[in-house]
């Protein structure tokens, strides 16, 4: 097997979301969870996505699983990388994107590399360096409030510029409009004067098809799932992949029990959640008994196995803002974070257990304990549910066939848990 593309994505659903995009492009792509071991077996494929939970952990090791998973993509033949990270830059000044970039820049020996978290179709825009969600700044959006990156800066050559040991630069819109040779020029010309990392503009799909043009030649890149579509378009019109219809099936169906998990603080999950309660019965858990060790996970687990029998449920541990920072003040950010994915994954492993073979799972890093608790290798991908949000079909799982979506926080319709639903059989 030779990749045409490799990609590490620093957390699930971004990964989902990816492998989304690739292959409504046409490429055959494989979302793994974890570096594969050397031995396992897939199948031919154009694209291989890497998933790791890496968002926010200790930028060290975030950068130890960063390397070895471009080490096991370019040793399957992949010859540009690239780094999936969040539309909306989730970060702090400590990393994790700069001190990851940095490394696998130096490891693959690129100049310069090509950096955005553009992707228009989800309202993710990059103008005069600055990162639009929708309408606003990045830090007039919901994301300043993130429970665990809160994003109070819009500038992405600052943001970036803070986390990384390399000069940051811009190629504006003006530049990308006049095409990719105009895109080309200017990045010879920032490396020239020592740049390692450009910002680039995005504002339209036909930008992100001139930045995947000039991508492609390049080792490595940093960037949302738009870079991805850039990346993908490029690879077929110049014959280094022979691009498939996209298949919206996820092969038989699975039957068995349904349920969906929430852990997302983002407005969007909050109003998903508001509108599952008209359909599907819904337990909103107690973060501060979480926290301070009752067994919440279990009370959760009594309530919801009665009810499987008749119909999905919903869990959440979902909650305000306010509410929010004021449990991070009570227990410290870290503390109450872990506390809460680590119980999520509980209920999740609770849940299979029980018989749940169709899961929905709301938020990255709630995605990432379950997951990992679940210890699912793969997937394979499957329909569209929204935009960067496919289902997917496990590999390899302990408890064999299984329907999974994990969807990033701010994600879907206002009714993605009923539409979920409807495509996972």
């Amino acid at each position: 097997m030779t990749l045409a593309l490799g990609c590490i994505a620093d957390d699930y659903t971004g990964a989902s979301d990816l492998a989304n995009t690739l292959t409504r492009a046409g490429l055959r792509t494989v979302q793994t969870i974890g570096v594969p071991a050397d031995d396992l077996a897939l199948p031919e494929v154009d694209a291989v996505v890497v998933s790791l939970k890496s968002r926010s952990i200790e930028a060290g090791l975030a950068v130890a699983r960063s390397r070895a998973a471009e080490k096991w993509l370019r040793g399957r033949g992949a010859s540009h990388v690239l780094f999936k990270i969040c539309s909306t830059f989730d970060s702090t000044d400590a990393g994790n994107i700069g001190p990851v970039m940095d490394a696998l820049r130096a490891d693959c020996g690129e100049a310069i590399v090509l950096v955005t978290p553009a992707f228009p179709e989800t309202g993710r825009t990059v103008y005069q360096g600055n990162l639009f969600v929708g309408a606003v700044p990045l830090n007039e959006s919901p994301l300043k409030d993130h429970p665990l990156n809160p994003m109070h800066d819009s500038n992405l050559m600052r943001v970036l510029g803070r986390q990384s040991k390399t000069q940051i630069a811009l190629v504006d819109l003006a530049t990308v409009t006049r095409g990719e040779e105009a895109v080309r020029a200017r990045l010879a010309e920032l490396a020239g004067k020592g740049v390692g990392a450009a910002i680039i503009d995005a504002v339209f799909d036909r930008d992100l098809e001139t930045i995947g043009r000039v991508a492609v030649d390049h080792r490595l890149s940093v960037g949302a799932s738009g870079i991805g579509l850039g990346l993908a378009r490029a690879l077929a019109s110049t014959g280094k992949v022979r691009s498939t219809a996209a298949s919206s099936e996820t092969g038989a169906a699975v039957g068995g029990a349904a349920a969906c998990l929430a852990g997302s603080c983002s407005q969007a999950t909050l109003q998903q959640i508001a509108n599952a309660e008209r359909v599907m019965p819904v337990l909103h858990l107690d973060a501060e008994r979480i926290i301070t060790g009752a067994n919440e996970a279990q009370r959760a687990l009594d309530w919801a196995r009665p009810l499987l029998a008749e119909g999905p449920v919903l869990i959440a541990s979902s909650a305000t803002p306010d509410q929010v920072a004021a449990l991070q003040l009570r227990h410290g950010r870290d503390a109450a974070g872990h506390a809460i994915e680590h119980a999520l994954a509980d209920i999740a492993e609770g849940l299979v257990q029980a018989g749940v073979r169709r899961l929905i799972v709301a938020g990255g890093e709630t995605s990432g304990a379950v997951v990992d608790r679940l210890k699912i290798p793969g997937f394979l991908v499957g329909a569209e549910i929204a935009a960067g949000v496919p289902v997917l079909r496990a590999v390899g799982a302990e408890k064999g066939g299984m329907l999974l979506a994990l969807k990033s926080g701010n994600f879907g319709g206002a009714q993605f848990f009923s539409d979920a639903l409807g495509l996972m059989r």
